[in-house]
């Protein structure tokens, strides 16, 4: 069998100095994450990227840049991830959409919350990001070409 990354998506969103979150049940109980997925058969980054917000946190997402690429084996199930991370914003809040199984719920949390519920993530995928944006990274959403 060929080994292959898994490859993931995750939305980037900050709201007056608050970051969205969705609280998600994991084997290690529950954790925060950045609204985020897995990439399906035939489809572009960008479509799962607003898939994945709208089916965890009810909200449309629109990308605005390319956070970046995170590469990270996770030590508990020895799988590797690449994540593909999207600056935007959401809007058209839908309450009386079912979010995906798993999800317990939505949250909007400051990056100093984060950090004193640093052991509550869901990899440490989700602060690096948020400390990135800090920083002012971003790339134009023509980096990732889809053919």
């Amino acid at each position: 069998m060929q080994w292959m990354p898994h490859a993931t998506v995750a939305a980037i969103v900050e709201d007056q100095g608050k970051f969205l979150l969705v609280e998600e049940m994991t084997e290690r109980g529950n954790r925060f994450n950045q609204p985020a997925g897995h990439l399906e058969d035939n489809e572009k980054l960008i479509d799962a990227v607003i898939r994945e917000t709208l089916e965890e946190t009810a909200y449309s997402f629109k990308p605005e840049s390319l956070l970046g690429v995170y590469h990270w084996k996770h030590e508990h199930n020895d799988t590797t991830y690449l994540r593909f991370a999207y600056i935007g914003s959401v809007s058209n809040y839908q309450p009386n959409l079912a979010l995906d199984e798993g999800i317990v719920r939505t949250v909007w949390m400051t990056v100093e919350e984060m950090r004193r519920n640093a052991l509550r993530m869901r990899s440490p995928q989700v602060l690096k990001c948020v400390e990135d944006y800090l920083t002012g990274q971003q790339f134009p959403l023509s980096v990732v070409t889809h053919l």
